[in-house]
């Protein structure tokens, strides 16, 4: 039995940080852990410009522990009123590697997305020039497309056409969760997924039966164990085509609990241990690297990282919750002990 694992540092491809405050208790999770990170942009006050991309992460930075160089990779929220001229600033900037395509109404904070995906060709072209990737919530939100197909119905609808008008602009499927998903990305050059932990430990059994928990509730939402099984296959492969993102989402305790939860999973208390458990349940633990550090700089044309972490088989137990300004946030599969540790 391995009990010891060394592989390259990793990095977080798909991460929420919230802004404020929040920043003092989410920041230090991730930098822990990770060298870079893909900042995602929907905040109350959506990021949809490189000059707030850039207010942004100097925030973030200021929520550095000491002696940590962790480094936040910038993106821009796209809307209705995205423009040539925003894709220019932003490819310009250093600071800035994507902008992300939230259809309205789909997640937390995405009021301001867009409500017309073909009307953004303008700026789908420029950013295809660019050589500025696209990022894809990819769910529709017609009320009546059932919520367990809105992600296949969305690359239906939309992506199998950006796709189409628009060849060599690099794309990720943020938080895969489908089979479909999966077989997309195996079809389309320039196109990529990140894979969360949450949706490759568990099924919608784990949100819904025996009662509903609340801390498990995340969009794209859990689906059917087929597809669990299809992303598993899909990182432990291998292919350089799917890669780490831990979509980690904090909300406060009491606004996941409440009548209505919000949605989103804190998984950055303990990602790559949570991550390993699934590499060495299926025997691929040999597989992990790839897929935690290596394949997500390559697609976004970045170098690898030269520091390396090491994890340990040791079973530990995350917390009932962790402080998060006045309130509290609950981890993650808290209840379940956690089977490796970061050395």
């Amino acid at each position: 039995m391995t009990a010891e694992i060394t592989i390259t540092k990793p990095d977080d491809w798909h991460l929420h940080l919230r802004d404020g405050d929040a920043l003092n208790a989410t920041v230090a999770f991730t930098a822990r852990q990770f060298q870079r990170a893909i900042i995602m942009p929907n905040l109350a006050q959506p990021i949809t410009s490189a000059e707030l991309a850039t207010a942004y992460r100097d925030r973030i930075l200021d929520a550095l522990p000491a002696g940590s160089n962790f480094q936040p990779l910038m993106t821009l929220y796209l809307t209705n009123n995205a423009s040539i001229e925003d894709i220019r600033q932003a490819a310009l900037n250093e600071h800035v590697f994507a902008a992300k395509l939230y259809p309205a109404g789909a997640t937390t904070n995405s009021t301001n997305g867009v409500t017309d995906v073909a009307a953004l060709a303008p700026v789908l072209d420029e950013m295809q020039r660019s050589n500025l990737p696209l990022l894809v919530h990819a769910e529709v939100t017609d009320a009546n497309i059932d919520i367990f197909d809105r992600e296949q119905a969305f690359i239906d609808k939309y992506l199998l056409n950006i796709r189409r008008d628009f060849p060599e602009l690099r794309i990720v499927l943020e938080h895969a969760t489908t089979q479909q998903a999966v077989d997309f990305v195996m079809a389309n050059d320039h196109t990529a997924a990140t894979l969360t932990p949450q949706h490759l430990l568990f099924n919608r059994n784990d949100l819904l039966a025996g009662g509903i928990r609340p801390h498990n509730y995340c969009l794209p939402i859990l689906k059917r164990e087929t597809h669990r099984l299809a992303l598993v296959k899909a990182a432990i492969s291998g292919n350089p085509k799917f890669f780490l993102g831990t979509d980690s989402a904090p909300h406060a305790t009491n606004t996941k609990e409440s009548a209505c939860g919000c949605a989103g999973c804190f998984t950055a208390h303990a990602a790559m241990e949570l991550y390993t458990e699934v590499f060495e349940r299926e025997g691929a633990l040999d597989k992990l690297e790839g897929f935690s550090s290596f394949f997500g700089p390559d697609f976004y044309r970045l170098p690898r990282n030269e520091q390396k972490i090491t994890l340990v088989k040791e079973s530990w137990s995350a917390p009932d919750a962790y402080s998060f300004n006045s309130q509290t946030l609950t981890p993650f599969r808290q209840e379940t002990p956690l089977l490796w540790a970061l050395k």
